[in-house]
């Protein structure tokens, strides 16, 4: 009985140990930063943190810092950098330990993360970016988008673009996600767009097919139908004609029309003839 509570007590031990596990789905909305928990046993606080422009230094949330809450209210970072474009992560904390910071993600965009849009078509998938933001006006040629994609679930490769990207031969029927984030020459700037994704539409071929069958179809009813109608109502005596059954005159036919074979054979008795001579008009008027 002993042993087994010591096996415990040293089990909750190690398991106290552990770093807790990070936050998920850390995301901004009008400076309103909300994570989801990590479902773990006991007391776990969480801290958020900032860095600013052109900085890789974090900083302390002031009023986020060992909170029991999955929210914090960030305003105040925005006093902190010239362009307000401070980068967010959040982590986990119990006993002392912490979980790895999850940098958060932007819902709707402000003027330190881009705004774009998706379009996917059977074999492209189109980043539709806008070059007229106010990072491109105070910083020149020095701003560029870094597109983040892949298909869900699988790792991302990125391309830097000024204006749109239009992602080539993407596999149709998945699911592909994008990222945006400004970049100021190769450093990262303010919050990156959160996820947005998008499934390829398979190319339409078969239904393409199946459309030219239809209309050919139709086109054919509506050119044959009136000649149809026409020919039943006007011209009966030549469809009657068409449709009378062939017939067939013996050969013979013409050559001997008066020959014995062709004569009817009477039933009566043969009956007996005399010849009438000329009768002149003297011997008639006697």
């Amino acid at each position: 009985m002993l042993f087994s509570v010591l096996c415990t007590l040293i089990a909750v031990h190690v398991l106290s140990e552990v770093p807790p596990a990070p936050p998920q789905n850390a995301h901004v909305d009008n400076w309103l930063l909300t994570w989801h928990p990590a479902t773990e046993a006991g007391v776990v606080n969480y801290t958020v943190e900032y860095s600013g422009f052109l900085s890789d230094v974090w900083t302390e949330v002031p009023a986020c810092v060992h909170i029991p809450l999955n929210s914090c209210n960030v305003i105040s970072t925005k006093a902190e950098d010239k362009f307000s474009c401070v980068k967010l992560r959040v982590q986990a904390e119990r006993r002392g330990l912490t979980s790895t910071p999850v940098k958060a993600c932007s819902r709707n965009g402000d003027s330190c993360t881009p705004d774009f849009n998706l379009t996917a078509v059977p074999g492209f998938l189109i980043v539709n970016l806008r070059r007229d933001h106010i990072l491109a006006r105070e910083h020149a040629a020095y701003i560029k988008h870094r597109v983040y994609y892949g298909k869900e679930g699988e790792p991302r490769q990125y391309e830097d673009s000024v204006a749109s990207l239009t992602i080539h031969k993407p596999q149709e029927g998945q699911r592909y996600c994008v990222e945006v984030q400004y970049m100021y020459e190769d450093t990262p700037i303010g919050l990156a767009t959160c996820t947005r994704c998008e499934v390829i539409p398979k190319s339409s071929t078969d239904s393409k097919q199946s459309e030219i069958i239809v209309a050919v179809v139709f086109v054919v009813l509506l050119v044959v139908m009136p000649v149809l109608a026409y020919v039943l109502i006007f011209q009966r005596g030549i469809v009657k004609q068409w449709l009378r059954p062939p017939y067939h005159i013996p050969e013979d036919f013409f050559l001997e029309p008066f020959s014995k074979n062709h004569l009817p054979i009477s039933s009566h008795t043969e009956e007996h003839c005399h010849v009438i001579s000329s009768i002149s008009r003297e011997e008639l008027s006697e």
